[in-house]
């Protein structure tokens, strides 16, 4: 059953829709859709709507129109209010991008336009990013205002990419084609331009019941980002913990008796 939901505290900023197990976000702010303290909060809530929505298996991220996905913190709204009010506006960006990545439902950005500053530390918390092919510029250009990506890029890219190359990416200011971005890692794959959400959705499906179990796919994504964050004895029993509750699932049950049968494995939506 699909549902829609148009969060608008501050206008429509965020278009948010469910159906067949996916959570389709669309931040809505257009031409460039740029991110305010308002999109942020309403970012915010869909993601905690589609963390506890059970029927929701994958979470989609994209912008609206063709030209952006997002350009990033809104310039004009930044240069208007004071410096405690930025600190506190990346500290809430921050916490509702971690929030974003811990989430044990896995997230893919759809990036179908230009996704530079703020844009890419969105695209950053996301597991997988998926381009548009010839759609624009992809990078993080904050040192040309005369700051640092401040939405956890320097952290995430870094991670990402490596720390030297990180570092020359931001130092420089320098933006690349989705198809560089591809080749270094930064971006998963890059699809036919006429075709892209058509090519992201089909590549969505390959994670969702009765294909895969969708405890496994989640936990996975658990395992990996909060365990690289530990060491890697720590990461291991975190390892330990998520598999032994996989074990107890109907999906392991369904799974490791397909195998014995010589099946094909039907996993059950939750």
């Amino acid at each position: 059953m699909a549902t829609t939901t148009t969060v608008s505290a501050a206008g429509t900023l965020i278009n948010y829709h469910t159906e067949g197990g996916i959570a389709l976000i669309e931040m809505n702010d257009p031409p460039a859709n740029t991110y305010t303290y308002e999109m942020m909060q309403q970012l915010d809530r869909v993601f905690l709507e589609a963390r506890m929505d059970a029927s929701v298996h994958v979470i989609v991220l994209r912008g609206a129109g063709d030209k952006f996905f997002s350009a990033g913190a809104n310039i004009k709204m930044l240069s208007s209010v004071t410096p405690e009010f930025k600190y506190y506006f990346c500290l809430h960006a921050n916490e509702t991008l971690n929030r974003l990545e811990h989430t044990p439902k896995l997230v893919i950005a759809a990036l179908n336009g230009h996704t530079v500053g703020g844009g890419l530390e969105i695209a950053l918390a996301a597991d997988m990013r998926l381009a548009r092919r010839d759609a624009g510029k992809i990078g993080l250009p904050e040192v040309a205002l005369g700051v640092l990506p401040g939405t956890g890029g320097t952290q995430r890219l870094s991670r990402l990419v490596g720390k030297s190359r990180a570092i020359e990416l931001m130092a420089t200011g320098r933006t690349m084609s989705f198809e560089e971005a591809e080749e270094m890692g930064l971006v998963n794959q890059v699809f036919d331009r006429d075709e892209f959400f058509e090519q992201v959705a089909d590549y969505v499906k390959q994670f969702l019941p009765p294909q895969k179990a969708a405890g496994a796919v989640g936990r996975i994504k658990r395992s990996v980002q909060s365990g690289l964050e530990m060491s890697f004895q720590e990461g291991l029993a975190l390892e330990r913990e998520l598999q032994q509750h996989l074990f107890q699932s109907e999906d392991a049950h369904e799974g490791l008796a397909a195998y014995v049968e010589k099946r094909t494995p039907q996993f059950k939506a939750k």
